[in-house]
């Protein structure tokens, strides 16, 4: 079990170096996992590395729409790209990886934070946004499903947090373009 952690923690890493150079360079995180752009030391991304980011860019709407209805005060496009990019795993995590549990991601996207984050309180801003989002998450799991939940985005599409959900979709405006400050 202790090994399988080593790796998931290692993964991770992976993971959040690839969706930050995705941001820092504009290229896809796919393109980036895919493509021979880590450095050789790193070797080939661990497959939990790669689940992480293809899962993060197919549903990086409906993560940005959590993170933005819980990072009090802070815009998407305000947050330094590492904190950003560590929501964004984590929240993926949360939400989509069944045999993590919430508090398990939780605790890693918070080292992570101290190791990488982009402020002096990264680890603190990002416990405490991951925190709520689990709330909303246990929230979500115990309601009624007759009823769904509110989603201004398909769940299955990237967005780009600078240009509203439905502008990328050629839609009507929604709900995306206040999550995303336009």
């Amino acid at each position: 079990m202790a090994a399988k952690r080593h790796e998931r923690t290692s993964a991770r890493r992976a993971a959040l170096q690839v969706l930050y150079t995705s941001e820092i360079t504009d290229e896809s995180p796919a393109a980036i996992a895919e493509g021979n752009r880590r450095l050789e030391e790193d070797g080939p991304l661990p497959e939990y590395a790669l689940k992480l980011v293809l899962g993060v860019e197919s549903h990086r709407c409906a993560i940005d729409d959590h993170l933005a209805a819980t990072s009090e005060n802070w815009s998407l496009a305000r947050m330094p790209i590492v904190d950003r990019s560590i929501l964004r795993l984590a929240t993926f995590e949360m939400m989509y990886v069944d045999d993590v549990p919430t508090s398990v991601t939780i605790n890693e996207a918070v080292e992570l934070a101290k190791d990488f984050g982009g402020e002096d309180e990264s680890h603190r801003f990002v416990n405490g946004v991951l925190g709520r989002i689990a709330k909303m998450l246990e929230g979500e799991a115990d309601a009624d499903p007759a009823v769904p939940s509110p989603t201004p985005c398909a769940a299955d599409e990237a967005c780009d947090p600078e240009a509203p959900c439905a502008a990328q979709d050629g839609g009507a405006a929604s709900d995306c373009e206040s999550a995303h400050g336009a």
